[in-house]
């Protein structure tokens, strides 16, 4: 893979031109979950115009933008926005200004700032040393790896779009969305297949067709071999130590091409965080995936304040 790869969708167009419209029928329902009935406190402050500011108040890259954007929407309210998503800034920073009836301000407050701290938070996770992307893709840069960092499959249910999105934003890939994107083969899979690597690569092949690409999950180097031969896209190496990922990777795209094989990707997956996903850098590693990146991170501390 070449260089290319790692280029941020932010890069190339707008994160928010990829959102389905359904994300709109999603922020209502955060909405109605919030307030389920009477708005006993927007009762009480009624709906003269008013302003108030968005203000981060930990460090972090802003993301979420457009989930923020149409909860006010649906509120009647505007934002304009003082920095741009993707953009890192220091505390306290005056992020965006919100306007409309006081009552829905408020209305819309909690719901779209735990949005955007769950969204930042994910496409930050860094700390005061390094803001500029996320920890461990600045990390796996500076280890000279040009090729793909994913988060997983293992999101909080409901609330995928927004955490594959803050994905996008910091410059991760967010892996395959859904059990539609993409056939993954895991152990399960296979030995519900007799243990046929290749029986299951088949199937899946004969379900798919051209159009959706084949994972296999492998705990062994006869496995990902198996997974080659049987015409997997993609060969992923669970669980391999450090110094044996490279050799196996190494082993596997030889043989791919002493045989003739069809291109296919090794990506490597299970037990990467921040303290070794280093040493996993190699020539033959097509893609690093890893949970840390957007599970148990840190949110971003934001507040709105009515100006008075």
């Amino acid at each position: 893979m070449d260089e290319s790869a790692a280029l941020r969708a932010l890069d190339h167009g707008k994160v928010a031109n990829l959102l389905p419209s359904t994300y709109k029928r999603m922020v209502s329902e955060w909405l109605e979950e919030d307030c389920p009935s009477f708005d006993y406190g927007g009762f009480v402050v009624g709906e003269d115009k008013k302003e108030a500011k968005l203000l981060g108040k930990s460090a972090g890259m802003l993301a979420g933008v457009p989930f923020f954007d149409e909860v006010f929407r649906q509120l009647d309210c505007t934002v304009e926005w003082h920095i741009a998503e993707g953009e890192t800034f220091e505390s306290i920073k005056h992020c965006a200004t919100v306007r409309g009836p006081v009552r829905k301000l408020l209305l819309g407050e909690r719901v779209a700032l735990n949005t955007l701290a769950r969204c930042s938070g994910i496409a930050t996770n860094s700390d005061k040393k390094n803001l500029r992307s996320a920890r461990i893709l600045a990390l796996l840069r500076a280890a000279r790896y040009p090729n793909i960092l994913a988060g997983t499959r293992k999101t909080t249910p409901g609330f995928r779009l927004p955490e594959k999105y803050a994905m996008l934003v910091a410059g991760a890939d967010p892996h395959r969305h859904d059990l539609s994107a993409m056939t993954m083969l895991k152990d399960n899979h296979i030995w519900a297949c007799g243990g046929s690597i290749t029986a299951a690569v088949r199937a899946a092949q004969a379900a798919g067709g051209f159009a959706v690409k084949v994972e296999v999950e492998c705990r062994t180097e006869e496995e990902a071999a198996e997974a080659v031969r049987a015409g997997a896209d993609v060969v992923m190496l669970d669980n391999f130590a450090a110094e044996e990922v490279h050799e196996v990777a190494r082993r596997l795209k030889e043989m791919g091409r002493a045989e003739g094989r069809k291109s296919f990707l090794v990506e490597v997956s299970g037990g990467l965080e921040e303290g070794n996903v280093a040493g996993f850098v190699g020539p033959d590693v097509d893609v690093l995936s890893t949970s840390s990146i957007h599970q148990g991170v840190k949110h971003v501390d934001f507040s709105l304040k009515i100006v008075h």
